[in-house]
């Protein structure tokens, strides 16, 4: 699976979106990409967590997390691909939790998948999550990296597709200055 590859199957399928959109990290962009349209069908999305479970063949790992609800498809299509448990975080009160029922174990090793990033904030939420319960994270991986390597998160984000988009805070978008309606398509605070 080719950065190539999953950039064309996000035109194909229509999960590469131009426009204004609020994303769930509070800034606007004219980029939006909804990895649901992909991982709808199973065996693109058993491809894609395949693909994503090879950047870990030589790390420690017990346990596969991913953050409600973009990450939830995605991170258990790793699980199968790496025969690991999966489990999910997700807000309650605005805060990121495991719940459910859900444990991790003392020291479990822990690999958190994402569907996008663009300022890591689930992924820095799941990984205090996972430390708060004992679990030790070994890796992270997203279908897409937005970042355009201009966050800081604790060890390296392993991605299938590394895309530079641009974004803004909301008081200095030009889209918002030129009057474009935004659009809120993500899941955070829904």
């Amino acid at each position: 699976m080719t950065e190539n590859k999953v950039l064309s199957l996000m035109k194909e399928l229509s999960a590469l979106h131009n426009g204004h959109f609020l994303l769930s990290s509070g800034l606007h962009s004219d980029t939006y990409f909804q990895c649901a349209k992909i991982l709808q069908f199973p065996e693109l999305a058993r491809e894609l967590g395949a693909a994503m479970g090879d950047f870990f063949t030589d790390t420690p790992h017990d346990l596969v997390v991913s953050p409600a609800m973009g990450g939830i498809l995605i991170g258990h299509e790793v699980a199968r691909a790496l025969g690991r448990r999966f489990v999910f975080s997700e807000r309650k009160d605005g805060l990121m939790m495991i719940r459910r029922g859900f444990e991790i174990e003392e020291g479990e090793k822990v690999i958190i998948v994402e569907d996008v990033v663009t300022r890591g904030t689930s992924l820095l939420e799941v990984i205090k999550c996972v430390e708060d319960a004992g679990g030790v994270v070994t890796g992270l991986t997203s279908i897409i990296d937005r970042t355009g390597g201009e966050v800081e998160l604790p060890m390296p984000l392993h991605s299938l597709a590394r895309v530079k988009v641009e974004t803004f805070q909301p008081e200095n978008c030009p889209l918002c200055a030129s009057g474009v309606e935004v659009v809120k398509p993500g899941s955070r605070g829904n």
